[in-house]
Formats: C-alpha cells, sequence, structure tokens
C-alpha cells in the first residue's frame, strides 16, 4: 500500500481538480491525505445555505471532511492561514494571508505532515495555479520546497490541459451538446487558463470514478449548488469532462523504483 497527500489551496479544489485520482487511489488500497492551505473564508456561499451567523470558514471546514468521506480519503489537515481572495483584490495584501505567507515556514509546516505519512507522491499544482490564482500558485511553491525538505519521492502538479479542454468544446459544439448556460460564442478560454498538452507529461484516467468525484463535489454544498453548471452536466458530459485528470510531473522516477501508487495511476502522456 502506498500514500498520496494532496495539497489544495481550498475546500472543494480537491474535488474539482484531483477527485478522481483520489478516489481511484483509495479504491486501490492506497492511502490518500487531504491537506488544505486555507478554509475558504472568502468564497461566495451559495444563497440561502448558510445559517443565520454561521461562518463561513467554518461550514467549508465540515464540508471537507463529507468530501473526504466521498472519496475515501483517511486524514484531513488544514495550514492555519486564510484566504487571499482573487488576483488583484486588496485581500491579496492581508498579512496572514496564504499569499502572504513566507514559502520557506509554510513549506515546514507542510513537512510536518509529509514527515508524518511519509507519502510516495505528493500533488499540488502547476506553477501558474491552474488559472493564476495567487493562493493555487502558493500551493505550486510551498509544496514544492515541502516536498524537498521531506524528500517526496514524485510530486505531481496538477493542471487543465488546455488543447484537450478545446478540443471537447469543440466537439460539443459540432454536435450541439453544449450545456444550459455556457457560452457557446467564447472558443479560447483566458490566456493563463491551463497548460498546452505539450507541457503536460501524465495523465490519470478516472471515469470509473466520476460518481465519487461528483459527491465530493456535492459535499461542498456551499460552494456548489445542485443547480451549478458542473453539477447539472448531463452524465455523458460530465464523465468526459472531468473523467481525465493531468498532471506535470518534472522528474518522474525511473520505472524500476516507481512507487506502486505513481505506476497504477500516472499514466505517460507520451
Amino acid at each position: 500500500m502506498g500514500t498520496i497527500v494532496s495539497f489544495h489551496a481550498h475546500p472543494d479544489d480537491e474535488s474539482i481538480g484531483s477527485g478522481g485520482t483520489l478516489a481511484k487511489a483509495a479504491k486501490n488500497g492506497h492511502r490518500v491525505v487531504l491537506v488544505f492551505a486555507t478554509r475558504g473564508d472568502l468564497g461566495e456561499p451559495v444563497p440561502g445555505v448558510l445559517a443565520e451567523g454561521e461562518p463561513l470558514s467554518i461550514r467549508r471546514s465540515a464540508e471537507c471532511y463529507e468530501s473526504a468521506k466521498a472519496l475515501g480519503a483517511a486524514r484531513v489537515e488544514f495550514l492555519p492561514y486564510t484566504d487571499s481572495g482573487m488576483k488583484g483584490l486588496p485581500t491579496n495584501d492581508a498579512p496572514y494571508c496564504f499569499w502572504q505567507a513566507r514559502v520557506e515556514h509554510a513549506a515546514k509546516l507542510l513537512a510536518v505532515i509529509l514527515d508524518e505519512e511519509e507519502p510516495d507522491v505528493l500533488t499540488v499544482y502547476d506553477d501558474n495555479g491552474g488559472y493564476g490564482h495567487p493562493d493555487h500558485i502558493q500551493v505550486h511553491r510551498v509544496g514544492m520546497r515541502a516536498a524537498e525538505l521531506s524528500g517526496v519521492p514524485v510530486v505531481a502538479q496538477g493542471t487543465i490541459n488546455r488543447d484537450w479542454m478545446l478540443r471537447g468544446m469543440k466537439g460539443l459544439k459540432e454536435s450541439g451538446q453544449i450545456p444550459e448556460g455556457w457560452d457557446a460564442s467564447s472558443s479560447e478560454p483566458p490566456p493563463d487558463f491551463g497548460k498546452p498538452e505539450a507541457e503536460i507529461t501524465h495523465r490519470v484516467e478516472a471515469v470509473d470514478f466520476v460518481e465519487q468525484k461528483r459527491a465530493s463535489m456535492r459535499a461542498h454544498a456551499s460552494q456548489i449548488g445542485p443547480d451549478h453548471f458542473m453539477l447539472a452536466m448531463p452524465d455523458p458530459i460530465f464523465a468526459m469532462g472531468f473523467g481525465t485528470e493531468f498532471y506535470i510531473v518534472a522528474d518522474p522516477p525511473a520505472p524500476a523504483v516507481a512507487p506502486d501508487v505513481f505506476t497504477e495511476l500516472f499514466l505517460p502522456m507520451r
């Protein structure tokens, strides 16, 4: 049995980006651990979900444990930072937010958990955090440094396959299956959204685990309501859009010494 630690910026990031990978790892008998840099206190709650006076950070923390159950994760931990908010907001400058954390200090906090778990694989985000969110970029920086401090054998940088997404959108447009509420007129995502396929080294095929992934999303009810476009997708489109997860492994181990959890899950793109 191996161990995979998955490091994320906010509650629900684990569902969207790597839920299939984690559910597949747990089903295969590996230990899965979730670590969150923040409790997502600057998220926008679904109207009517919170009780009067209920702090969003408390609700989102609880939702992480429900998500963990859906994915089969054995442990949930939080680093002591607050949500930095979207890029360019004044909240980016708060001295106690994750974006302002000293990378070395935050990495040492994460390394405590890594030393305890001795993971075979650590998942973080790519160097742009997938789409430029400050906390996601910081997950990359802190996670990469923590892996160095703790000697983690494999670091898999979760990313968005920009070319794959464009091919999928083109196919949906041509077939007339664009989900309700989607903007079919836009053919190009923002320039900082995802990575070109040529830079992506590995994928995880998790189509058989999309129900666990969807259940994990539903657990984050304060952020992802039942009418959210991701949950409202028809099953085949959801499976196509979320059933494959992509990673960049900058220095993959040789097959002879690669951890089982890595070789079982992470398939080379080329």
